[in-house]
């Protein structure tokens, strides 16, 4: 049971008679104790009035699958197996996350009749939201008191990565596109495939003539390369406590999920083979073994639930699972961040191993916006403001030292900021493979 406005309204209503009671010098308890009895009854009555919310039969229909940020319908189905009809409101029991709006959605449904209720949910965080259980308030003839149950009718709805480097694909296609020769524009790289032959054009590279060729077409050939394909590609996204770092607008990790599925996007459009490893003590997600179509969709299922966990990352482990993924030369593309030398040292004593045998990307998201709190160097008033830029200073002096570990190790290292980042990453692959070196 459940009372409303009204009854509180009515209660109030009854000071009247008591103050005039009062004034009158007349003892106005009894008065009150009468009014009090007369809208503790209506309330009853009106609550036993009620139809039962437990006679709502509901079921979920709808989408069970988003990208964060975009906005879903979900359906509540209410069926009334009861004799009554249900007047009322219920409210859908979605987390806060979810985005579901804040007012009660009215509830009106005769006996035997079917009706449907929209829920608009607008996710503001990945993973899976659900809902366990639908209040329903169903309300009395008078509006003074009314009935409520909560239904169980267990919902989920997955949130995937947003995605919004999908944007950067297309340009990036374009420079696939003339790396393999299929537009009028021949870019000459370094492609280690052999294409097909073509007539000599001033400017050409010499050192691709074909001469044999040449002596039967009796005119000069030159021959033409495409960038390799049938190569491997593992990206290692970090998802230990470097990854629960706020950069831009988000975390790391949200930042190195979108390089992950730029760089899949172009490298399964290369004809290329992407494997996905999330670690950092114990595996939290692996892709392997599908390209085409199918990639995506499966590296954003099993991105979705990932989220940062604040302990260190075991290097020596991850790098098992890359071996575990492919034993065949590849680009290992690892998603971290390694800032301070002294954190860095588990990481960088374990990267030679894997530079050995391996092209491999260091790519680190950061949060390169300059803070507006910190003056200019010659406007630097105050003791916090000396901090502040020290502690910039140092931040950027020992990035420059980790990166330079990872050039020894072997690697190469690439920071940028988190928006940057995955059209970073993607420039330098097709760079990569424009060379011939993946």
């Amino acid at each position: 049971m459940y009372i409303t406005g009204r009854l509180a309204a009515l209660v109030a209503l009854g000071v009247v008679p008591v103050v005039l009671l009062g004034a009158a010098g007349i003892a106005p308890w009894p008065v009150a104790v009468f009014w009090l009895m007369g809208c503790a009854a209506l309330a009853l009555t009106d609550a036993a009035a009620a139809a039962a919310p437990q006679r709502l039969h509901l079921t979920r229909t709808g989408p069970t699958r988003t990208r964060l940020g975009e906005a879903i319908q979900t359906r509540l189905v209410l069926e009334n197996t009861g004799s009554r009809r249900v007047r009322g409101r219920l409210r859908d029991a979605w987390q806060p996350t979810a985005g579901a709006p804040a007012e009660r959605a009215a509830v009106d449904v005769s006996p035997g009749e079917r009706r449907t209720v929209t829920v608009p949910l607008l996710p503001r965080r990945r993973g899976e939201l659900r809902s366990l259980f639908v209040a329903v308030r169903s309300h009395g003839p008078i509006g003074l008191a009314g009935r409520q149950a909560r239904l169980d009718v267990p919902g989920t709805v997955r949130v995937l990565p947003a995605f919004t480097s999908l944007r950067q694909l297309p340009s990036r296609l374009v420079r696939l596109r003339e790396l393999d020769g299929n537009t009028s524009l021949q870019v000459r790289g370094q492609g280690t495939e052999f294409d097909s032959l073509r007539e000599y054009v001033r400017g050409d590279d010499v050192r691709s003539i074909d001469w044999r060729a040449t002596a039967r077409a009796g005119t000069t050939m030159l021959r033409t390369w495409r960038p390799e394909r049938d190569r491997h590609v593992v990206i290692v996204v970090d998802t230990g406590r470097t990854a629960a770092a706020r950069v831009g607008d988000g975390v790391r990790l949200d930042a190195a999920m979108e390089a992950a599925l730029l760089l899949a996007a172009l490298a399964a459009r290369a004809g290329d083979h992407v494997h996905l490893v999330m670690f950092d003590r114990v595996l939290r997600a692996r892709v392997t073994g599908l390209d085409g179509a199918a990639l995506l969709p499966a590296m954003m299922e099993a991105m979705a639930p990932v989220e940062a966990q604040l302990i260190d990352t075991d290097w020596d482990a991850a790098f098992a699972q890359v071996r575990a993924v492919t034993s065949r030369p590849a680009l290992i593309v690892l998603l971290t961040a390694q800032d301070a030398p002294e954190a860095s040292r588990g990481f960088l004593g374990s990267l030679p191993a894997l530079t050995r045998r391996a092209h491999v990307l260091v790519g680190t998201a950061t949060d390169a916006a300059p803070d507006p709190s910190t003056p200019a160097p010659g406007r630097r008033r105050t003791a916090d403001d000396v901090y502040r830029a020290a502690a910039v200073e140092r931040t950027a002096r020992d990035a420059a030292r980790v990166a330079a570990a990872v050039a020894r190790a072997g690697g190469e290292a690439l920071a940028a900021p988190a928006e940057d980042l995955p059209p970073r990453i993607a420039d330098r692959y097709l760079a990569l493979k424009a060379a011939g070196r993946l």
